[in-house]
């Protein structure tokens, strides 16, 4: 684990991967690690943020200095050359789920790089820097009203002083748990700042806002991997990967880890210092939170190791009425088996429209956040505008998950069927 600790003494504790294991590895045994909606253009944008944040490259990129959104926009259109409305929709999409995935924090306007920038490798360092240098300045308006580190004060000052008197962390603990990435850097060699601006360094509008301190704990899983040589270290790490951060269930037969017995079983305690177990798909291995979690996780029980936060009212209500058109529904005409939640049957768009008195863009904003989480995964139908089906996260289930799903989509779809009084029944009896 490692801590990172702010100026008011709040931080977050975060897990790193083991033996410095990056996802890589997940190349290097060919499973496919969780997509990313638009990877490049997230990408990009993530540089554009570490060319405005990142201003003095004498020191290590997390926390950096803050800046504009706009500014980060403006990078982002002199990185690519263009300056389109879609494709500056399509970089407000990419800063949303940045800030999401706690790669950076987003708020009134103001983006600073977020903890998961803290984890990057000290090797990567240098290559950071150059991409730095190299993505152009933009070039600023004729007409500026504000300058943009007077805009970065202004919107600081007030959350500032309210931090100081509450004493409390800025961003959820536990959405930042599963947001692991590298190891924590440490102070890289002394080399130019850059510039934030055209016409000036980024100044920092608050000085305890550039503070910030990394500190590394204590191997996590040491005890556990330090009786084995370093061939079964590496097989356990490679499971342990696979199964944390693949999109997929993994075959037991390309990893070591899952097919012999006691490495599986010393797997299993790395996952449970995690919260994590082992769920198997006959020949297939994943993870998932452990039963005894439940009542505290829920309804993130059925979220694996890719998703952030918690669910809203509309993110339910929406991924209820996809269950039913595509599980339950199909299930119910014999067209799945009883014991998978993934289904070829998409619900259209024009189903869940008409279906939900969700407005239009609440709605859009519901499927973006359940599609970002792995519950849903958009089909697309030729020319048509397709439909959503059940999400990778969904493969994640333990049996005892499987069941508390069927009966809650059992109560949703027949609230006053014979089978949804059974359930209430034995609920509350037992």
């Amino acid at each position: 684990m490692v801590r990172l600790t702010r100026p008011d003494s709040t931080g977050q504790a975060l897990p790193v991967w083991p033996d410095s294991a990056t996802p890589s590895l997940l190349d290097e045994y060919q499973v496919p690690p969780v997509p990313v909606e638009r990877a490049g253009e997230t990408r990009r944008v993530l540089a554009a943020t570490l060319k405005c944040c990142w201003s003095d490259l004498s020191v290590d990129p997390w926390p950096g200095t803050p800046a504009p959104a706009e500014l980060i926009l403006d990078t982002y259109r002199a990185l690519i050359g263009r300056s389109d409305d879609l494709m500056r929709n399509w970089a407000v999409g990419a800063l949303r789920r940045l800030h999401d995935s706690a790669w950076i924090v987003m708020s009134d306007g103001v983006v600073s790089l977020g903890p998961r920038c803290a984890l990057w490798p000290v090797e990567s360092h240098a290559q950071l820097k150059e991409l730095v240098r190299r993505i152009p300045v933009p070039e600023h308006r004729d007409l500026k009203v504000v300058a943009d580190a007077d805009i970065v004060a202004a919107a600081i000052e007030e959350p500032s002083s309210a931090a100081a008197e509450e004493a409390s962390p800025t961003t959820d603990t536990d959405q930042l748990s599963v947001a692991a990435a590298e190891r924590p850097p440490v102070t890289a060699s002394t080399e130019e700042p850059s510039v934030a601006t055209a016409e000036e360094p980024m100044r920092t509008a608050d000085p305890a806002m550039s503070a910030g301190r990394v500190e590394g704990g204590e191997a996590e899983f040491d005890d556990l991997l330090g009786g084995y040589d370093e061939r079964r270290r590496a097989e356990l790490v490679a499971a342990f990967m696979a199964v944390e951060h693949g999109a997929e269930p993994v075959l037991e037969a390309r990893f070591g880890g899952l097919r012999d017995p006691a490495l599986r079983h010393t797997l299993g305690e790395m996952l449970a210092r995690r919260g994590r177990t082992l769920i198997q798909h006959r020949e297939r291995w994943t993870s998932g939170y452990d039963d005894v979690y439940r009542d505290e996780l829920a309804p993130e029980s059925v979220v694996g190791s890719g998703a952030a936060s918690g669910l809203g009212e509309s993110e339910r209500a929406v991924l209820t009425l996809v269950l039913v058109h595509s599980v339950a529904i199909p299930r119910a005409e014999g067209l799945l088996p009883d014991d998978t939640w993934l289904s070829p049957h998409p619900t259209p768009v024009d189903e869940l429209r008409r279906h939900t008195q969700l407005p239009i863009g609440e709605l859009e904003a519901a499927l973006r956040v359940l599609r970002h989480a792995g519950l849903l995964t958009q089909v697309k139908a030729g020319e048509e505008a397709g439909g959503y089906a059940p999400g990778p996260q969904f493969h994640r289930l333990t049996p005892a998950a499987r069941r508390r799903l069927q009966e809650e989509l059992i109560l949703a779809a027949g609230p006053h069927s014979p089978l949804a009084a059974a359930v209430r029944a034995r609920r509350s009896a037992g």
